[in-house]
């Protein structure tokens, strides 16, 4: 071990040009130890007076613990540690810990003073040394430091940024909110009294608006309008153009008698008005209640179901045409007929047929037929409320996809007979 100590401590910095007996007595003086991979040799605030001396493995020197840990340095065979001892009398600067299996030799505070004492030239070479360290240790926390300080402003300025997505997340929540509210405000919740006929609607968006509307316009001579409608697409693109077709139609509608006129009409200014890659699918009817007839146009919308529980035939109406709002022209076609007394007829969006089932089945319209046909002579509320909740049933907790609406007329025949 002797000559192994001396052979290393010769190329110790700190002794460099000391005699070969103070080397040889160093030697001889060295304790052996041994450490683990990951054990820690010395801990930070502790106290010691003891140099050491690394003959295999490597170390580091960490300041701080935990998250709050900084690397100051490494050192390996040949290097030593805990220099520090031998100019203050202070707790230890940093913890040392091995970062492999490490073979230390270890020297007391009074070998190495007896060597000081014994070549006082010694004491300048250590203190070169010692300031060497100090300066690569304060250079090694500076880097840190700034380091750390460039991930602190880089996370203010991520939580900055985050804090205005968030805000400009609540705004737009809250302008989608209101524009919710204002759709909802336009459709209608009261109808027209209109003796021998009861309505009843419902819509549901798929988002927090959408582009389905239904609505019961009263017109002059006592006659109503009844509209169904779906625009393409979802949210508020869909919402603004629903916003004006309904507002198109119910304009046209107090200056047109024919649902044919209205509906081009509404098509020609669509086409004038907007250059958006969007249309509209309408169902338009006028009901004169003194003759108990409906005269509809079918502008590419879904069939209409009617049910009339006096015969039990449950059938959709006939009629085709084009949507709305897309191509310059489009061909519609007028379709009147006659209701009985009882007659139920359900205009609907295609959100109610495409509902998916959690398997992915769709609703359809055989189950919407079957539903309505079983529905007797429950009002025209009772019937709206029983689909929507067909529905509920078949989708279970599958997500909804489209748009849902739903307006239901009852013919009670009070003032009129077929």
């Amino acid at each position: 071990m002797a000559n192994v100590g001396v052979e290393l401590l010769r190329n110790v910095p700190l002794l460099e040009g000391a005699k070969p007996s103070v080397l040889e007595g160093l030697a001889e003086a060295a304790v052996e130890k041994r450490f683990q991979s990951g054990q820690v040799i010395l801990q930070e605030s502790s106290t010691g007076r003891e140099m050491y001396l690394i003959v295999e493995g490597r170390v580091e020197v960490v300041k701080g613990r935990g998250a709050e840990e900084m690397l100051l340095a490494q050192r390996g065979p040949g290097e030593f540690f805990g220099e520090m001892a031998l100019i203050e009398d202070r707790s230890r600067f940093a913890t040392i810990r091995a970062l492999e299996p490490t073979y230390l030799l270890e020297f007391s505070e009074h070998d190495l003073s007896s060597v000081l004492l014994r070549q006082p030239r010694l004491l300048y070479q250590s203190m070169r040394v010692l300031s060497a360290r100090l300066r690569e240790a304060d250079l090694q926390m500076i880097a840190d430091l700034q380091r750390k300080n460039e991930e602190l402003a880089r996370a203010y300025r991520e939580l900055q940024e985050a804090q205005a997505a968030l805000v400009e997340k609540e705004r737009l929540e809250r302008e989608l909110e209101l524009a919710r509210d204002l759709q909802q405000s336009i459709l209608p919740h009261e109808f027209p009294r209109l003796q021998g006929f009861s309505f009843a609607a419902r819509s549901r968006p798929a988002r927090r608006v959408g582009g389905d509307f239904y609505d019961v316009i009263s017109l002059s001579g006592g006659r109503v309008g009844l509209v169904m409608a779906d625009v393409s697409d979802k949210g508020m693109a869909s919402a603004l153009y629903m916003a004006l077709t309904r507002s198109l139609i119910r304009a046209e509608a107090k200056r047109r008698f024919s649902p044919r006129q209205v509906l081009l009409s509404v098509h020609r200014l669509l086409m004038e008005m907007t250059q958006a890659d969007m249309f509209v699918t309408v169902f338009y009817g006028v009901l004169d209640p003194a003759q108990g007839v409906l005269r509809y146009v079918r502008a590419g919308h879904d069939r209409p179901l009617l049910f009339s529980p006096e015969t039990g035939e449950c059938r959709f109406l006939a009629g085709g045409g084009m949507l709305l709002g897309l191509l310059e022209k489009v061909n519609l076609e007028e379709v009147g007929v006659d209701l009985c007394p009882g007659d139920l007829l359900v205009l609907y969006s295609d959100g109610i047929t495409d509902a998916n089932s959690p398997a992915g089945e769709f609703f359809g319209v055989e189950r919407l037929q079957e539903a309505i046909c079983g529905t007797g002579s429950l009002t025209a509320q009772d019937v709206c409320d029983l689909i929507f909740e067909s529905v509920d049933q078949f989708q279970a907790r599958a997500e909804q996809y489209d748009d849902m609406a739903l307006l239901v007329m009852r013919a009670s025949g009070e003032t009129w007979s077929p």
